[in-house]
């Protein structure tokens, strides 16, 4: 069973910029996709981004493309979600997930989940 561990969540201002990072246990992150998703109060959590085991095969949810920029580093087991351009809409707790096979925008298709980190964007 894999541990996720999110983190680098904050309070930020409009236009603003944040990195999260989400740190994996065990030997085999370097085998499986990881994606990122949120919750803002209210909502049901949303895709964001995923990344395939080799960082070749990359998909985000429209609203993010051109802000936010999935990548993990094998060596560190870390995936991270580079945000900028950050807008109020963007405020939710984000969590990372370990997917079942390849990137894909159902959370049905992830199965460990970590415990989310707050990004709160004001005006």
């Amino acid at each position: 069973q894999v541990q996720l561990v999110e983190s680098g969540g904050a309070v930020v201002q409009a236009g603003g910029s944040l990195r999260l990072s989400c740190a994996a246990s065990g030997r085999t992150f370097s085998t499986y996709t990881m994606g990122w998703f949120r919750q803002a109060p209210g909502k049901e959590r949303e895709f964001v981004a995923a990344i395939s085991w080799s960082g070749v095969r990359i998909i985000y949810t429209d609203s993010v493309k051109g802000r936010f920029t999935i990548s993990r580093d094998n060596a560190k087991n870390t995936a991270y979600l580079q945000m900028n351009s950050l807008k109020p809409e963007d405020t939710a707790v984000y969590y990372c997930a370990r997917g079942k096979g390849l990137p894909i925008v159902d959370l049905n298709g992830y199965d460990s989940w970590g415990q989310g980190t707050q990004v709160s964007v004001s005006t």
